[in-house]
């Protein structure tokens, strides 16, 4: 079975790519921005018609989500890779009668629900990131009343191996561990609930949908135990034997042009639950 991955040299990408590669029941072809324009519709549309997939995993974003917020210009873009070449895409596996797969975000949510968001729960986003990615939810969804078969995956905090596209950006774990290197004293956020999501994690789990034949819809895949991000980087240090003081803080003590969700924990109510990030924060540190 043939399987397009848009993105392949991202962060998720890459390790999307790696799991499918490893599975004799699958062709894995890769595309990335120097081999297709996203913007472009007809770069998108050709390029599926040329391959003729049964299956296509969009892992295209863009993520710049205070960018988008201060900057109109920014904002315009994230709705047209976000949303709009979503919809197209959407569109084209719709006539070639393939699988589409779509990730979105935690932002969607408003974040004031302290028990955490169902697949079900009505998006409500704080911020234009937020804005954009609804965007793309609901085109998948138009489609999906016109005969689309879709997995939406909503997910949250991604942390990994860095992909293979330049451009790919090191994770809060990785941040986290070079200040450490450089400074005694750390000051962190102790707000911002969610699940951290360890991407070769994700990826086995998207697959395990395809092979399960998991009913179409929406699904929130997310490693289980949630946290803030003073949380989390206590668990990072504790698990490297790192002595160094950390703060937790609020968030308006490192002001940003977006909103955060305050509360934005995923709660997966339909298919089998990952482990718990700690564990695969372990996993991480001991195979990079």
């Amino acid at each position: 079975m043939k399987v397009l991955i848009l993105g392949h040299q991202g962060n998720l990408g890459t390790q999307l790519f790696k799991v499918f590669v490893a599975d004799n029941n699958y062709e894995a072809v890769g595309l990335d921005r120097s081999d297709f324009d996203l913007l472009n519709p007809q770069s998108v549309v050709d390029k599926i018609n040329e391959v003729k997939p049964a299956i296509i995993i969009n892992a295209t974003a863009y993520n710049a989500v205070d960018k988008c917020e201060e900057d109109a210009e920014e904002f315009a873009l994230a709705k047209k890779i976000n949303g709009e070449a979503v919809g197209y895409i959407a569109a084209a596996a719709l006539e070639a009668g393939a699988l589409f797969i779509h990730y979105s975000t935690d932002y969607v949510f408003a974040g004031d629900n302290q028990n955490g968001y169902r697949e079900d729960d009505a998006p409500a986003p704080i911020n234009n990131y937020g804005r954009s990615k609804l965007l793309g939810e609901e085109a998948v969804t138009k489609k999906s009343e016109q005969g689309l078969k879709y997995y939406l995956i909503r997910t949250s905090k991604l942390f990994g191996p860095r992909g293979l596209a330049p451009a790919s950006k090191p994770s809060f774990f990785d941040l986290m561990l070079d200040l450490a290197n450089k400074r005694d004293e750390l000051e962190i956020v102790n707000e911002e609930v969610s699940a951290f999501t360890y991407t070769p994690d994700l990826a086995f789990k998207t697959k395990e949908l395809i092979d399960k034949k998991a009913p179409f819809g929406v699904y929130h895949l997310v490693n289980s135990q949630p946290a803030t991000w003073y949380e989390a980087a206590s668990e990072l240090f504790k698990i490297k034997g790192i002595h160094v003081k950390i703060e937790p803080v609020a968030s308006t003590k490192f002001p940003r042009p977006a909103l955060r969700p305050k509360y934005s924990y995923l709660l997966n109510t339909k298919f089998i639950a990952l482990r718990d990030y700690p564990e695969a924060l372990k996993d991480y540190l001991n195979n990079n």
